[in-house]
């Protein structure tokens, strides 16, 4: 690959990587829980939670696991309440990171965090440091196996769909938050492989260098192995 690599190609590698450390249904429990934060716990009514224990099934995951994943999102979860924050602040390099996070005790998370940046060459900023870099879009990426190209252009005319982008073995769709779930629905009507999301979309990124990539990831990694973590958002750009 040459140029410049976005930041959702690093993070499928660095995905592949976690599945290897056998980290993979912590992730996949994560990303359940935020779904249902999100958009409520009826798979067939929020399509990102679909997605979300698809793949999850897929990966071998109990049911059991998969339901109280799916009450700790919708706060059904007796006994604990768990509230919803957004935390900003700065990596190594000055690389902007938003940090999601579910928690039921917010004065044990918040000093974690800022522990866990600081030690690691980043500090938590104020509120609105890094947000306005981001914004809110559907991710959806389209697997190329068996892939009619000129079918696949026409079914995304049908739909509305004017911009992708091509990633090697898949094509990616930034899409709007309203229209993310009906995009999925059409979609897999149609046919596709395909896995999506809701996340956090830089509009400014920052060019780093494959020297500097490994630091940023280290600490990525550091955050996301914290259990009140959900994901991790931020700017860099590979420069290859």
């Amino acid at each position: 690959m040459s140029g410049h690599s976005k930041w959702s190609t690093i993070k499928r590698k660095k995905g592949a990587k976690d599945a290897k450390r056998g980290a993979v249904f912590t992730r996949l429990t994560k990303d359940i829980t935020l779904a249902a934060r999100d958009g409520g716990g009826d798979i067939n009514m929020n399509a990102a939670l679909r997605l979300a224990v698809k793949k999850a099934k897929i990966s071998n995951m109990p049911n059991d696991n998969i339901d109280r994943a799916i009450k700790k999102g919708t706060g059904d979860l007796p006994g604990i309440k768990y509230e919803s924050y957004i935390y900003e602040g700065y990596g190594p390099y000055g690389v902007a990171i938003l940090i999601e996070v579910l928690t039921d005790n917010k004065n044990r998370t918040v000093p974690e965090i800022r522990h866990m940046l600081t030690k690691n060459n980043g500090n938590l900023g104020e509120s609105g440091c890094v947000s306005w870099m981001f914004e809110k879009k559907g991710t959806i990426l389209i697997n190329k196996n068996n892939l009619d190209d000129e079918t696949f252009l026409s079914d995304l005319l049908e739909l509305g769909i004017e911009n992708f982008e091509d990633l090697d073995d898949e094509y990616e769709i930034l899409i709007e938050p309203d229209d993310f779930s009906q995009a999925i629905t059409s979609l897999e009507n149609k046919g596709y492989d395909l896995e999506g999301d809701l996340s956090l979309i830089p509009t400014n990124t920052l060019s780093i260098n494959q020297n500097q990539l490994d630091k940023i990831i280290q600490l990525i990694e550091i955050l996301e192995e914290h259990e009140d973590v959900q994901k991790v958002h931020t700017n860099i750009e590979l420069n290859e």
